[in-house]
C-alpha cells in the first residue's frame, strides 16, 4: 500500500493464530446537512453500500433540513426533508440494522441559545425518531459564550465563569432529555471540556447526564496525549466514550478533492487509541466518521459527499479490519468499481462506478485540469499574448492570419469544458437541490469558464468586425 500506511498489524487473539482488530464499537457515518444536503433518493442508493463497507449506523446532523413545524418552521430550509422522507430514511436504516443518532445543535454553532427553543427542537426530533438510544446535542466550538450583554451581567453579578455557564447549559439540556425521554442518552462533543479541570467536571456532575464524543481529525495526532485526555475524563466520572474521526471536510474550508492518505492516517491513529483504551477498561460505544460539508454556516462547501465516498470506504474498511492492506484495498476497489485506487488525491484515471461516481469523476477532472488548461491556453500561447492581448480584444483588432494560430485550439478547449460542465451539472441536479448546484458551479467553474467564454466572444466579434472584412 502506498505511503506504508497500511502496515499496522492487528491485535493477536490470545491462544490462537487469528488476528483480531481493536474493537471500535458502532461505526457511524456522519451526514452533515448544513451544506449540500443530498436528496433522500441518493441516501437510499448509498446506505446499502455503506453497510457493505462496514458502517453500523448514521449520525444525522439535520440542521435546517429537518421539517420543523409550528413556531420552529422558520428554521426550515426551502428544501427541508418532508416527514415522509424522514420515515423513508428511518425505514431503510431499520432494514439495514443501522443505529440512527440524530444531532441537533443546542449551543455553539447556533444563533439562538433559548432553552425553550432547544426543548421544542428536541421534542420535534424525538417525535419523528422512535426507539432512539442516543441523541447528540452538539455543544462544540462555543467561541463567543459569555460575550452577550445578558451573559456579561450574569458573570459580573455571580461567581459564574464562562466554563460554569457552559456546564450549566449543557446539563440543563441533558437533564431535560433524560427526564422527558428516560431511555435516551445525550451525547456531546468534548472540545469545550478539554481545558476544564477535573474538579470542576466532577462538581458539575455532567458525567451522570451525558456521554462524550471525543473528536480529533489530524492525521498524526499524538496517541499518548489523547490517552491522557481520556483518562482525565474517566477520573471526572465519564465511563462511556465515543470517538470522532474524519473521512472528509477537515483538510481545508475550500477543499474540493479528498486526500485519502490523510484520513487513512487519522483512522490508524484512532485504532491505536482503541487498542490502548481496551487495556484501561474504558467502554467505547463507537466512532463517528465525520464528513463535514462546511466548516461553519458561513463558509464555502467542502468536498461533496460522492467525492469523499472513496475515502469513507477506505476508512470504514480500516476500522472494520484494523488494517488497510492489499486485501482491504481490493475490497474497496471491487465495491466502488475502481481499477486503481490512489490514497493521495484520486486522479482522473481512477474513474469508479458507485452511486455518484459521475460527480466524482467530473469534479476530479474539473478541479484538476479546468483552470490549468484555460490559463495555459490564454496566458502562455505566444500568438494570444503577442497579437490578441486584452488591448487588442477591447478594440476588436487582430490580423486575420494570426487568429488562425489559436482559433481551433480555443474552440476545442471551450467545447470540451462546456460539455464537461454540462454533464456535471446534470449529474449534480440528480443528487442535489438547485442552491447546491448553483453554489458549487459558481465557486469552482464559473470564474474560469466565464474567462474562456469571454475570450471566445471577443474572438467571434473580432472575426465579424470591419477589420477583417
Amino acid at each position: 500500500m502506498a505511503d506504508g500506511l497500511g502496515d499496522k498489524p492487528m491485535e493477536a487473539d490470545n491462544g490462537t493464530n487469528t488476528l483480531k482488530p481493536p474493537q471500535m464499537g458502532l461505526k457511524l457515518v456522519h451526514l452533515d446537512l448544513k451544506g449540500a444536503p443530498p436528496k433522500v433518493s441518493y441516501l437510499v442508493e448509498i446506505f446499502p453500500l455503506l453497510s457493505h463497507l462496514g458502517a453500523d449506523g448514521i449520525l444525522l446532523e439535520y440542521e435546517d433540513m429537518f421539517p420543523y413545524e409550528g413556531k420552529l418552521q422558520v428554521l426550515r430550509s426551502p428544501h427541508a426533508y418532508s416527514p415522509s422522507e424522514i420515515r423513508e430514511i428511518m425505514n431503510l436504516a431499520r432494514v439495514l440494522h443501522f443505529e440512527v443518532i440524530p444531532l441537533v445543535q443546542t449551543i455553539g454553532h447556533m444563533e439562538e441559545e433559548s432553552m425553550e427553543l432547544v426543548k421544542s427542537m428536541i421534542d420535534q426530533i424525538m417525535a419523528v425518531h422512535k426507539d432512539l438510544k442516543w441523541l447528540h446535542v452538539g455543544s462544540d466550538e462555543v467561541y463567543h459564550l459569555g460575550e452577550s450583554e445578558e451573559s456579561q451581567k450574569l458573570l459580573a453579578q455571580t461567581q459564574n465563569t464562562v466554563d460554569s455557564l457552559f456546564l450549566s447549559h449543557v446539563r440543563a439540556v441533558a437533564n431535560y432529555i433524560v427526564t422527558s425521554y428516560p431511555n435516551v442518552k445525550p451525547i456531546v462533543w468534548d472540545d469545550m471540556l478539554r481545558n476544564i479541570s477535573e474538579e470542576k467536571l466532577k462538581e458539575s456532575m455532567l458525567s451522570q447526564f451525558v456521554e462524550l464524543m471525543i473528536w480529533e481529525y489530524n492525521a498524526n495526532f499524538k496517541v499518548d496525549g489523547m490517552m491522557l485526555q481520556i483518562q482525565k475524563y474517566q477520573r471526572s466520572g465519564f465511563s462511556h466514550m465515543w470517538f470522532a474521526s474524519a473521512f472528509k471536510g477537515s483538510t481545508g474550508a475550500a477543499q474540493s478533492l479528498t486526500p485519502i492518505s490523510y484520513h487513512l492516517a487519522n483512522h490508524l491513529q484512532w485504532l491505536k487509541v482503541a487498542e490502548a483504551l481496551s487495556r484501561d477498561f474504558i467502554q467505547l460505544h463507537g466512532i463517528a466518521l465525520t464528513g463535514w460539508q462546511r466548516y461553519d454556516h458561513f463558509s464555502v462547501l467542502c468536498e461533496l459527499l460522492p467525492v469523499g465516498l472513496p475515502s469513507l470506504a477506505v476508512c470504514l474498511q480500516t476500522l472494520k479490519n484494523g488494517v488497510f492492506s492489499e486485501k482491504e484495498e481490493d475490497f474497496v476497489k471491487k465495491c466502488l468499481g475502481f481499477k486503481t485506487l490512489r490514497v493521495n488525491f484520486i486522479s482522473t484515471e481512477d474513474a469508479g462506478s458507485f452511486p455518484g461516481s459521475d460527480i466524482f469523476n467530473r469534479v476530479t477532472q474539473i478541479i484538476t485540469y479546468l483552470q490549468e488548461s484555460v490559463d495555459k491556453l490564454l496566458e502562455e500561447n505566444i500568438y494570444i499574448k503577442g497579437w490578441f492581448s486584452n488591448y487588442h480584444r477591447k478594440r476588436k483588432f487582430v490580423h486575420p492570419s494570426i487568429i488562425q494560430h489559436f482559433e481551433g485550439e480555443v474552440r476545442r478547449v471551450h467545447a470540451h469544458w462546456k460539455a464537461g460542465v454540462g454533464e456535471l451539472s446534470a449529474a449534480l441536479e440528480k443528487i442535489y437541490y438547485p442552491d447546491t448546484v448553483e453554489e458549487w458551479l459558481e465557486e469552482h467553474v464559473h470564474p474560469t469558464l466565464t474567462k474562456l467564454q469571454l475570450f471566445v466572444k471577443d474572438m467571434d466579434e473580432t472575426l465579424a468586425s470591419e477589420h477583417l472584412k
